[in-house]
């Protein structure tokens, strides 16, 4: 069959600019929306986002029902309660405000009003789900993030925790991806900075990993071109996204952390997630969001400063970039050029870089941003022990969307290495 002979870039709408949400009832009146269900966690529906959101709508005449009871770091569970809620009504439209955690349960609750499956896991991705693909357009989706991160508004990924194997996973499609995102400086105002951090961490990693995933012509070549992946590999158009991300994270990520009044550098860190988002929707992301999913699924008793869910968390951002320095000195070998060019958008010096110290070179820049925004150090101070890698491993072994997309293949032994790695940074 040989290798892939192409890629797609699937485009994501979004509007940028100050004061944007104000549009999202007029938006929706002209698309003839008729009843529209508004997705948010507890935390985020007692602040200004909701209701701008809501004041909005009632002023183009649009009606609506409140779902405030998304979970943070959603799981089965959580996506099960927000699509019962909303098979109560005939809702035509979804909005979602909050993080990604909130978008992507709009977008599961989108799907799964739209086409029922026979089974929860029909969509999910294999080998845990069917991965069947979306059968057809879904229902309009405008999302509308309040942290600066996961650049959900631009991909058609939702990901939630399967609580029986103490693991992320997700579904995959591009008919997922919203109908518009609205960027608007105006809500991330109220992230805490820990939040801030924490998101924007999950940028620099999303880009780093989108730019050194293996390449799309060394794919598979699918039978059908609707068959070609969402995550395709690394290609010519994500990479400029992906680099730009990094760019913009250099400049403004740190400066967002500190002063949260910084209008300037919150707005460019909301671009930055849009952009990687982009970048990462197409290209994919690989071993540290794969490793990331059981580090949140088995989390113990730790709770993320600056966040306020009623349970135990690892917030997304942080069990992505513990894991990230240690991949990356593990995969620098498979292609120490990209690698050193991710570290130079960084901030490194790269100059006179050997490509043997690749790996470290970028390990090291990242480990920097993680000591300068006060990110626990490794794997350990959030919990774990070397006694619960086997689980993480077998945790992260069923994450094929992601894992395969690495430039350098990881078994179980390699995976444990690398958890050993990353269970203390510096």
């Amino acid at each position: 069959m040989g290798n892939d002979i192409a890629f797609e870039m699937a485009v994501s709408s979004v509007r940028f600019g100050v004061g944007v949400t104000r549009e999202v009832g007029m938006d929706l009146e002209e698309l003839g929306a008729r009843l529209v269900m508004v997705l948010t966690d507890p935390v985020v529906a007692k602040l200004r986002p909701v209701r701008t959101v809501i004041d909005s709508l009632e002023r183009s005449g649009v009606a609506y029902a409140l779902y405030d009871r998304v979970r943070i770091e959603p799981s089965d569970e959580s996506f099960l309660d927000a699509i019962a809620s909303a098979k109560e009504r005939s809702f035509d439209a979804f909005v979602a405000v909050g993080g990604g955690s909130t978008i992507d349960t709009a977008k599961a609750v989108n799907l799964y009003t739209t086409y029922p499956p026979a089974d929860f896991l029909d969509y999910v991705n294999p080998p845990i789900g069917k991965g069947l693909p979306v059968p057809g357009p879904l229902k309009p989706l405008m999302a509308i993030p309040t942290t600066a991160g996961t650049g959900s508004e631009t991909t058609g990924v939702a990901i939630f925790d399967l609580k029986r194997m103490h693991a992320k996973t997700g579904i995959a499609n591009r008919r997922l991806k919203p109908t518009l995102g609205y960027l608007d400086p105006d809500n991330t105002r109220t992230m805490p900075p820990q939040v801030a951090a924490s998101t924007g961490l999950d940028i620099l990693s999303h880009a780093v990993e989108s730019f050194t995933a293996m390449p799309f012509t060394d794919r598979p070549l699918p039978d059908r071109p609707a068959l070609r992946p969402a995550y395709q590999g690394s290609n010519p158009i994500s990479d400029i996204w992906s680099m730009q991300a990094l760019r913009m994270v250099t400049q403004y990520l740190v400066r967002a952390v500190d002063d949260p009044s910084d209008d300037e550098a919150r707005a460019n860190m909301l671009l930055a997630s849009s952009y990687a988002g982009v970048g990462f929707g197409n290209a994919g992301v690989h071993l540290p969001h794969g490793m990331s999913y059981p580090v949140s699924g088995h989390v113990k008793s730790y709770r993320a400063p600056g966040y306020l869910p009623d349970h135990p968390l690892v917030p997304h951002g942080i069990s992505v970039i513990l894991n990230a320095p240690a991949v990356f000195r593990f995969t620098a070998q498979a292609n120490p050029a990209r690698h050193l060019q991710a570290a130079g958008a960084l901030g490194a010096d790269v100059s006179r870089a050997q490509a043997a110290d690749a790996g470290q070179i970028l390990a090291d820049r990242i480990m920097w941003f993680m000591q300068r925004l006060s990110t626990p150090n490794g794997l350990r101070a959030i919990g774990y022990s070397s006694s619960d890698i086997p689980a993480l491993v077998e945790g992260t072994l069923p994450q094929h969307r992601v894992t395969k997309l690495s430039p350098r293949l990881a078994g179980p032994d390699e995976l444990a290495a690398l958890f050993e790695g990353a269970m203390v940074g510096w």
